[in-house]
């Protein structure tokens, strides 16, 4: 939404994205409604039993029936309290019972809808505004439904109650008290509407603070190998001093809006006071009456000074609503196939094909990541990819999983197009072993029973054993069961590697993709996962994405790709006689002398003589 879409939109109208959630609890809302009526009803009851007190309870001639007129009527404005205090109690459970149900239902349908966008998404979104979003904003919420409007409603209906008595007691001097009340209400709009958009940038600079704390804590071993503590925590003092000069706004605003209709109100209200004091004096209300305007008015300022309270909370949680519903409704430019197409049965792997493939990604529409891509990768195939960085290797293996899809061209699957398939079937058939492997914070065995999580422990320890994991897990202080520590810090690089090749071969997926899997290892750690991987690629198709040619001389095919395109393909040995790309990257990495003639470095253009379909 645009920051001139947000100006034009009412600040209440944007609650209205809370209604779906509320929908199913009717029965509820319901109960909280009638609790409500029935406090707000006891409430208004207790002016009219003052009244009768003062009336009628001094009225009695003898001693004795006077006692007995004034424990009557006492015992009546009991009964009021205590109604009072039960209604207040079952409101007061309903409505937080529906706060805590609403905010957690909100919270876990943004949640379910951001873990399933595509990377698009995450390329614009950072990490910190999501998860502001899914705490600060719904706290708001949560602080609405549970709170606020439940105390704003009942503070209406005595409002107007309240005012409908003075009226019918009071017609004429009412009269005069409404006419100044409107004068009251056009200012308040005004603050209302300064109050709304400063609550929205507030929250915004609160998701600031909250993506810089995010990004910075996900890469402190950087921070403090560069000594950039201090000017991190100088970042992240300005984004929380903007954050507060934004709210000291919004405060400022708001303090002023509620100290205008709480004075005017009161001003009106007195006016109307005075005048019934007059009428007391000149016999024309008793004292009862008086004292019943008296309470009245109570009631009246009382619930405007509480509406003005509500009223700026609502402004706050109507930005927070917005924000939430914009959320909610991004879409995923990768959506599910209305009839998915099911997936063929295999063996011994599946069957890739690139149709021609040319893709840019969102973010770069100016740039070609592919152009004309064609592939044809037989079932249990071995395949690498090499060529130099940005050349288009990895997204490969994104339009495989189907991250994103291509401008032009197809991607089958076991002869399904990907677009086609359904996406968990298209994903369930796929493993991947990334070159940042990704450990959660939990034990080894849970870890790698995420590739498939109804695994029984033994099926979990035979994978682990199959990728050379088994011994150093065991060797934990408590083996499967060990703790790994967030994004698995008590482990080395190998060690993490392994788990994630380990989970991988858990799942045993026909299509096996490797990105990368050994670039950042040492010697001894690369032998260890070098020889995992070997046992995972049995019996499957494998897609190796490699910057170290080593690990890919063993290939059935190399595919050479630069600046997008195919430029040359074949086994090691063909390449290097061909003296092309793949040679050159070979020259640099081995130390061979291919081409005397040739520079070290590769030209960035490779012949285009082998760019057939491979």
């Amino acid at each position: 939404m645009s920051t001139s879409d947000r100006a034009k939109s009412k600040s209440p109208k944007s609650l209205g994205g809370l209604v779906p959630f509320l929908r199913p609890y009717r029965l509820q809302i319901g109960l909280a409604v009638v609790f409500l009526l029935l406090a707000a009803a006891s409430t208004l009851a207790f002016p009219v039993a003052l009244k009768s007190l003062i009336d009628q309870g001094f009225v009695a001639a003898e001693p004795g029936q006077q006692l007995l007129n004034l424990r009557e009527h006492f015992g009546a404005l009991f009964a009021v309290g205590a109604a009072l205090g039960l209604f207040s109690a079952a409101r007061f459970y309903m409505v937080t019972w529906l706060g805590e149900r609403v905010t957690a239902d909100l919270r876990s349908a943004v949640y379910a809808h951001v873990v399933q966008q595509s990377p698009e998404f995450f390329e614009t979104t950072q990490t910190g505004e999501v998860i502001s979003r899914l705490t600060t904003d719904t706290t708001l919420v949560q602080t609405v439904v549970g709170s606020s409007l439940s105390m704003g409603l009942r503070n209406t209906v005595m409002g107007i109650g309240a005012l409908i008595m003075l009226v019918v007691t009071n017609p004429a001097v009412m009269a005069q008290v409404l006419g100044m009340l409107v004068l009251v209400v056009l200012p308040s709009l005004y603050f209302g509407r300064r109050v709304r958009k400063l609550s929205r940038a507030s929250q915004d600079r609160v998701a600031d603070t909250s993506a810089i704390a995010a990004e910075v804590l996900n890469a402190m071993p950087v921070v403090q190998s560069y000594v950039q503590e201090s000017r991190e925590a100088q970042r992240f003092e300005d984004a929380t001093e903007a954050a507060f000069d934004t709210a000291k706004r919004r405060t400022k605003i708001r303090s002023v809006l509620v100290g205008f209709i709480i004075t005017a109100t009161f001003a009106a209200l007195l006016w109307g006071l005075y005048q019934g004091t007059q009428s007391v004096i000149e016999g024309r209300i008793s004292a009862g009456h008086l004292g019943q305007t008296v309470v009245f008015v109570i009631i009246l300022i009382s619930s405007v000074a509480v509406l003005s309270e509500v009223y700026g909370d609502l402004l706050r949680a109507a930005g927070a609503t917005e924000r939430l519903m914009e959320l909610l409704a991004t879409r995923s430019p990768v959506a599910e196939a209305a009839a998915p197409q099911e997936l063929p049965a295999t063996r011994g792997g599946s069957a890739v094909q690139f149709e021609d493939i040319t893709f840019h990604y969102p973010s770069r529409p100016a740039t070609a990541a592919l152009r004309q891509l064609s592939l044809n990768i037989k079932p249990g195939e071995t395949i690498a990819l090499v060529g130099p960085s940005g050349a288009g290797k990895s997204t490969v293996l994104q339009l495989l999983l189907r991250y994103y899809d291509a401008q032009q061209g197809r991607v089958r699957v076991d002869g399904v197009d990907v677009r086609q398939a359904g996406l968990k079937a298209l994903r369930q058939r796929i493993g991947i072993v990334p070159q940042d492997s990704v450990i959660f914070s939990t034990s080894a065995l849970e870890n790698i029973r995420y590739g498939r999580p109804d695994a029984t422990e033994a099926e979990v320890v035979a994978a682990a054993q199959a990728a050379h994991a088994h011994e150093f897990i065991t060797a934990l202080p408590e083996g499967y069961q060990s703790f790994l520590g967030e994004r698995g810090v008590r482990l080395s690089g190998g060690q993490r590697q392994r788990i994630s090749i380990a989970r991988a071969m858990l799942k045993n997926p026909p299509l096996l993709l490797l990105d990368e899997a050994t670039s950042a290892l040492d010697s001894e750690s690369e032998r260890m996962v070098q020889a995992a991987l070997e046992a995972a690629m049995q019996g499957r198709t494998t897609i190796v994405v490699a910057h170290r040619l080593a690990t890919v001389q063993r290939a059935d095919r190399i595919l050479v790709l630069d600046a997008g395109e195919l430029v040359e393909h074949g086994t090691h040995a063909e390449l290097m006689a061909r003296s092309g790309l793949y040679a050159r990257l070979a020259s640099m990495q081995f130390g061979l002398n291919t081409d005397p003639a040739d520079p070290a470095e590769p030209s960035g253009r490779a012949s285009r003589a082998s760019r057939a379909p491979a």
